[in-house]
């Protein structure tokens, strides 16, 4: 089996705006990589980031990579997508991220487009994408399957999904329904990561009512 594996520092340290707050001391860090300035936020689509009120990269801490969610409503801006370059998928069996969320007490989380419960989902993307989901662009942007996807909220959580299970494409198509499409998606993979959103989309953007912190604790691909 060809195994390929992203493994990313083990928690994060809390910056001077969460410090104030009580928020816990991060573990110790391990070793990291990519680094920090590997991820992106966005997307960008024709010299536009989606993503508002937030850093275009991850900043690198002392436990690991992270970003501030943008807030306390959507006008001050709202997070989108974390994505890191990937080559070919071809052969991997599993995703799997770990992270923390640190937030002050009583923060939520919200979908920027319809202020629902804000989500996050692993996310494959094919090299190429045009961005405008349709014809065979239909299948160039996968997601969680619906049971998978995560409703975000303080604490340290792992997502851990099989590329065998029920992914979601970004035009209805589910990966039993068209599995050569989420091959071919595998093969020519060009990014990979997660995003956020809420029912109106899974990649739509979210924002939180307070001070957060999100960081990779882990992030692999076996």
């Amino acid at each position: 089996m060809m195994k390929k594996l992203l493994a990313l520092g083990c928690a994060a340290a809390v910056s001077a705006a969460l410090m104030p707050l009580g928020l816990p001391l991060a573990e110790p860090a391990q070793a990291a990589a990519p680094a920090a300035r590997e991820w992106s936020v966005g997307p960008v689509i024709r010299g536009r980031n989606y993503s508002v009120g937030v850093t275009p990269y991850l900043t690198e801490g002392r436990g690991g990579p992270s970003f501030e969610f943008p807030g306390p409503n959507r006008a001050a801006g709202h997070v989108h997508a974390v994505t890191v370059p990937v080559g070919s998928l071809a052969g991997a069996k599993r995703i799997t991220l770990k992270y923390r969320i640190d937030a002050a007490p009583g923060v939520k989380f919200y979908g920027q487009e319809n202020g629902g419960p804000g989500w996050l989902s692993l996310y494959v993307q094919q090299r190429g994408d045009n961005w405008s989901a349709k014809g065979r662009y239909e299948t160039y942007r996968w997601y969680s399957p619906n049971e998978r996807i995560s409703t975000l909220r303080p604490g340290t959580h792992t997502v851990s999904i099989g590329l065998d299970e029920e992914w979601n494409a970004v035009v209805a198509w589910k990966r039993s329904a068209n599995p050569a499409a989420f091959e071919a998606a595998l093969a020519n993979a060009g990014n990979v990561g997660f995003v956020f959103g809420s029912s109106s989309g899974l990649g739509h953007g979210v924002y939180s009512t307070g001070p957060a912190r999100f960081t990779v604790l882990d992030f692999r691909i076996d």
